[in-house]
């Protein structure tokens, strides 16, 4: 059971409402608010409040009014202020595979600081920041958390601390025994809001809303259209009148008192899996039997606190927070046309309180700017489960920006090593264990060796190669840069990834998103730009699409376009250009179904004609086949996998190349020139692979079995 001294490491201070005139109140020896007899109130660090944060200030500072005008919401203290107190620990970006501290907490700190939270005070809901959120980078929104049943708030504690390095975030509190009506929270949030955009007006406020805090969400959204909201709606209750809890609402009115502590067991098992609860901090990789204590170590101390829901939801809350689920959904579906907000509706498949799945669905034809993500495996209590993180999904829908419009450059969020992990070493382990890839780099001399090391150190780096079938090789590559040289390798990608054509009904989390997750951005001669203004490491494929998506017999031929694209974008940058060739797509598959088969099966023909109708046309004014860019899913005959082979040649350094930024026809030597180093490399690895032992998957196997892991298998001499 935590102590009142643990529970305060976990909440950096609170923002309270209106409370009797002359009080004082004190929050587990946190901190001292008082409040003065003419409304004002100043928050007092008391002797435990350390370095966590700045401590709020007065009404005087210009950000608070009285309990009568504001209902006790907002930061307390100017803009100002806070970035006085705050400037020496606020950084300017995140740096590559940061910490984001996924994980560290679980549902079992969740019940035990609820605990603590839910003990009366007899005050309205108030807005508190957690201690493990820590300062954001710099210009971060605001994102205000709505709880939903349990109204404790804490529905994010798994995500704090990723959160909390991109966001300013607030959380919502409804104390146990208070009965505010729906549209009374509806105004109290509202205040808050309005208030944050007088101070911020170009900055978008996010709203996370968990269920209950979903109808809130969207009710705030159409009474304020002209706010720049961002909605992330997380099985929001607005089906509640199609809700599988409908038939033991009357049970649950006449169950007697003594009875009610079952009530909490039964949500507990309805509301969410306890399973993948418990799997939170579980590591992937574990060995089973390690693994398996893991988990049942974690169940053990989990099931014996469910006991603490009858606290945090007694009876007569219960009865009254079902009141509000009934009125919210109400209020908010009425109103849903007014929502002109960017919405993100997250839906669990084993929601067993209420219909999400089909309700994300309705809400997509309903809002005008709604995306879905489908979980088809998660239950209710999506954000306390295992295998999600907020902050990737919102990075992978590309809902996080800082300003009026997303900014593909200025505002990408690099990876976490959560992210990497998970993307590597679960996602794409299997893929990278099956072909093994071999990775070799040119020294300045020419000397080829098998890392990165011929790779310079200092951006702007622009690579330039061969683009195998589907794109294959892609994985391998932004792995090995970040691992060796932790380097986030910027991809310029087909605009079609970025739109909403390839999204089904029910989206999930796929691929498509995790190339958002590592840095693509739409290929576009500004997004190009940026990335070498800001020294960035930038992967071209000027083949593009049509090489990606090449036909039979076309395996390892470049099709590139006959003016020199990149070239003289490169030289105006003093970027270093460092073609390379890549090779194995013909060891992991056949191609048996081009676009020249599938364009004339019925159906089929006429789903890849709509797709390439929808898409946007690249290269309108090109000449010969690289204009040829259908785009089209190739029917693939695998194979037993070989192995990828990757050479990056001799960098090419354009600072101070004056005669290729303003001549025309040596930009076009110098691209020639590249694109002839790719097709000697391609032939230089096609032919060099014959001589690796180690080529075929039953001799790496046997290999990693008994002698090395698979980045340590040998290959042929360079």
């Amino acid at each position: 059971m935590p102590s009142a001294l643990a529970f305060s490491s976990s909440i950096r201070n609170w923002i309270l409402p209106s409370l009797p005139v002359s009080s004082e109140f004190k929050c587990s020896a946190r901190l001292r608010v008082h409040v003065s007899a003419t409304g004002n109130r100043s928050v007092l660090p008391s002797d435990t409040v350390g370095t966590d944060g700045p401590a709020p200030l007065s009404k005087e500072d210009g950000r608070i009014g009285s309990g009568a005008s504001d209902g006790g919401n907002g930061r307390v203290g100017s803009n100002l202020e806070r970035k006085r107190l705050v400037k020496d620990t606020v950084s300017e970006e995140l740096e590559v595979l940061w910490d984001d501290g996924f994980g560290e907490e679980t549902v079992k700190d969740y019940l035990d600081i609820s605990k603590e939270m839910i003990k009366p005070d007899g005050g309205p809901p108030r807005w508190f920041c957690p201690v493990a959120c820590g300062p954001p980078i710099k210009e971060s929104p605001l994102l205000l958390f709505l709880p939903g049943m349990d109204g404790v708030g804490l529905g994010l504690l798994l995500h704090h601390k990723p959160l909390g390095r991109v966001f300013e975030v607030r959380c919502m509190h409804i104390p146990v025994y208070d009965r505010t009506p729906f549209e009374g929270l509806v105004k109290f949030v509202e205040n808050i809001l309005v208030l944050e955009h007088t101070f911020s007006p170009n900055k978008p406020i996010y709203l996370v809303g968990d269920s209950l805090g979903g109808c809130l969400a969207l009710a705030v959204a159409a009474r304020n259209p002209t706010i720049d909201l961002v909605l992330v709606l997380v099985n929001p209750a607005t089906s509640f009148g199609k809700s599988q809890l409908q038939p033991l609402l009357p049970v649950l009115k006449a169950l007697p008192d003594e009875l009610h502590i079952t009530v909490p067991y039964l949500l507990s098992f309805i509301m969410g899996d306890p399973m993948k609860m418990a799997l939170v901090n579980v590591e992937y990789g574990l060995p089973p039997a390690q693994k398996l204590e893991h988990l049942s170590r974690n169940l053990t101390s989990l099931l014996p606190r469910l006991s603490g829901l009858a606290d945090i939801i007694p009876k007569e809350t219960l009865l009254w927070k079902l009141k509000l689920l009934k009125t919210g959904a109400a209020y908010a579906n009425s109103r849903l046309h007014a929502v002109k907000s960017d919405v993100l509706v997250l839906a669990s498949g084993k929601d067993n309180m209420l219909p999400s799945g089909a309700e994300a669905q309705r809400l997509s034809t309903s809002l005008q700017n709604c995306k879905i993500r489908y979980f088809k495996d998660n239950g209710h209590t999506l954000l306390l489960e295992d295998g999600i993180n907020l902050l990737t999904i919102i990075k992978a829908t590309n809902m996080y920006r800082r300003s009026r419009r997303h900014d593909y450059v200025s505002e990408f969020i690099p990876p976490s090593m959560t992210e990497f992990k998970e993307a590597f070493d679960e996602m794409n382990g299997f893929f990278r264990l099956a072909t093994s890839p071999v990775i070799f780099s040119t020294l300045k001399d020419g000397k080829i060796v098998r890392s990165l090391s011929g790779i310079p150190n200092e951006g702007p780096v622009l690579l330039v190669g061969y683009h195998m079938l589907l794109g294959l090789e892609l994985s391998g590559l932004v792995e090995a840069f970040l691992r060796e040289k932790k380097v986030m390798v910027r991809g310029i990608a087909h605009p079609l990834m970025f739109s909403d054509t390839l999204e089904s009904s029910l989206p999930e989390f796929s691929r498509i998103d995790l190339l958002k997750i590592f840095g693509a951005s739409p290929v576009s001669a500004s997004n190009l730009f940026k990335l070498l203004s800001t020294k960035s490491y930038v992967l071209l494929y000027p083949g593009g699409a049509r090489e990606a998506l090449h036909r039979k017999g076309e395996e390892y031929k470049l099709f590139w376009p006959e003016q020199p694209e990149f070239v003289r974008m490169a030289a105006r940058f003093g970027a270093t250009i460092v073609p390379f060739g890549v090779i194995g797509e013909d060891d992991v598959g056949e191609l048996v179904l081009d676009y020249n088969d599938l364009i004339n099966i019925p159906f089929v023909g006429d789903w890849i004609k709509d797709l390439n109708q929808k898409s946007v046309k690249l290269r309108t004014d090109a000449i010969g086949e690289v204009a040829n860019e259908e785009l089209y899913y190739p029917g693939i005959l695998p194979k037993l996998p070989g192995r990828f082979y990757y050479l990056f040649g001799k960098p090419i350094e354009t600072k101070g190349r004056m005669d290729v930024l303003k001549e025309r026809e040596n930009a076009n030597v110098l691209y020639l020139q590249v694109r002839s180093e790719i097709e000697s490399m391609i032939s230089y690895l096609i032919k060099k692979r014959e001589e690796d032992p180690y080529r075929g998957l039953i001799e790496r196997t046997v290999y990693r079995a008994i002698s090395a892991p698979v980045d340590e298998i040998p290959t042929f001499g360079p």
